[in-house]
């Protein structure tokens, strides 16, 4: 279906036809018109499924054929990284529109809290929030919810799962009864349903491609323990070095600043993104990764959603995620707008039920490799299955390979991860997609 098809406004096609979009995908032909008439919508799409355009787009439509008079439209999302992207996407859908929105989220200066209190004041059509953030504006007394048209709750799950159900329900208890309501969520577990129940009247329900990983995604698991992972991950990058984008995925804080570290002793190019940096510096370590001048990112699952970044060739689980569904957003870091993607997990011990669990989740078999704890080695050719290969004989002289080296490979200069090497410099960017 073409976007030309649904009803919207000539400002809102001229800027789809400026940013080259025709065609809408499964969750905008079903979303677009059902939200154009004002209904509620709970509907279940991870990222990657064009969810933004999906409610900016009806919203901006009716917002452009009938201005209001203060905040018509709050969106509340879970991250900072999630918040910034559906900024950009709307600005990009709303170039042509008299439109004014503004992102509000925490980790900035004073500076930046004065800016958001001055746009609240004045009544900006459309606000996206973090809910610890608009909380701390709402508390002071000068934000009027009492116009808004529109309520939209982008990754529900995430934000139950992060506990925010009760900041929400503070925001919700300050607006109208007859808003219109829009709940998106990547899963649909019971306490989303039970959820939804408290805030939508009579909704209309979509689900589109649940927990299904893109089919050009090479998925590939090393059963590898922990301190065998770091000469691996080291190895592994050695052999993509061609590869331009690259998000190492940890499950914590302090995984991820050692992953980084280590990296970065051996003179890789790499950047750590987690919770306890700064925003700025987690704004510009994202600009940096995103104009191909910072090839490698580690992070924790805050990148799992909510990041727009074309051109990602390789995720690897340095953990297996705690949730199965968490993979599928992991690894749906690559392989965007029909590129090809390859995606590496790593497996201890203990994590091997778990990952049987997203074996069954994504309905598939992910081919394995075994790594053997070799006090440090990284060589799958010389560990592969045992059932690969011959016994060794207990006297039989040890090949090392070049997973066994313990400094950055030979002609590291020609390494494109290496420091040395400048790269190929920011590339230019395109518009926000539908597709996010």
């Amino acid at each position: 279906m073409k976007f030309s098809e649904f009803g919207l406004t000539a400002t809102l096609l001229e800027g789809l036809e400026a940013m080259r979009f025709e065609n809408a995908t499964p969750i905008q032909e079903q979303a677009i018109p059902a939200i154009m008439e004002g209904k509620d919508m709970l509907a279940c799409a991870q990222t990657g499924t064009g969810k933004t355009a999906a409610f900016l787009l009806p919203v901006l439509h009716r917002i452009t054929e009938n201005p209001p008079a203060g905040i018509d439209t709050l969106i509340i999302v879970p991250t900072r990284e999630l918040a910034m992207q559906i900024d950009r996407e709307l600005e990009g859908f709303s170039y042509f529109t008299p439109v004014s929105a503004i992102p509000i989220y925490g980790g900035r200066d004073g500076h930046s809290m004065e800016l958001e209190r001055s746009a609240l004041k004045k009544g900006a059509s459309i606000v996206i929030v973090t809910p610890g953030r608009f909380i701390a504006h709402l508390d002071l007394g000068y934000v009027d919810l009492t116009k808004v048209r529109h309520l939209i709750l982008d990754e529900a799950d995430r934000m139950l799962d992060m506990g925010f159900s009760q900041d929400i329900m503070k925001i919700v208890s300050t607006m109208p009864r007859s808003r219109q309501t829009l709940m998106f969520s990547a899963t649909m577990p019971p306490q989303i349903r039970k959820f939804a129940k408290e805030l939508l009247r009579d909704p209309v329900e979509i689900s589109i491609s649940i927990s299904k990983p893109a089919e050009n995604i090479r998925q590939l698991a090393f059963e590898v323990e922990d301190e065998a992972k770091y000469p691996l991950v080291e190895r592994l990058l050695a052999e993509r070095s061609h590869m331009e984008r690259v998000i190492i995925f940890a499950g914590a804080k302090i995984k991820v600043r050692e992953v980084a570290n280590r990296l970065a002793q051996r003179g890789m190019k790499v950047g750590a993104i987690h919770s306890d940096l700064e925003q700025f510096e987690r704004e510009e370590r994202l600009l940096a990764f995103r104009n191909g001048s910072l090839p490698i990112v580690v992070a924790t699952d805050v990148l799992s959603r909510g990041i727009d970044v074309k051109g990602i060739d390789l995720v690897i689980n340095f953990d297996v995620p705690g949730d199965a569904e968490d993979y599928v957003h992991r690894i749906g870091r690559t392989a965007r707008a029909e590129a090809m993607g390859e995606a590496i997990t790593f497996i201890n011990r203990k994590d091997r039920i778990r990952f049987g669990r997203i074996e069954k989740l994504i309905g598939r078999v992910i081919e394995k490799e075994r790594i053997a704890d070799t006090g440090g080695s990284g060589d799958n050719r010389d560990n592969r299955r045992r059932d690969q290969r011959p016994p060794r004989r207990d006297n039989a002289p040890r090949k090392s390979g070049p997973g066994e080296q313990s400094g950055p490979p030979k002609n590291s200069n020609r390494n494109r991860w290496n420091k040395k090497k400048s790269g190929s410099g920011p590339r230019p960017q395109s518009g926000p997609k539908p597709s996010e």
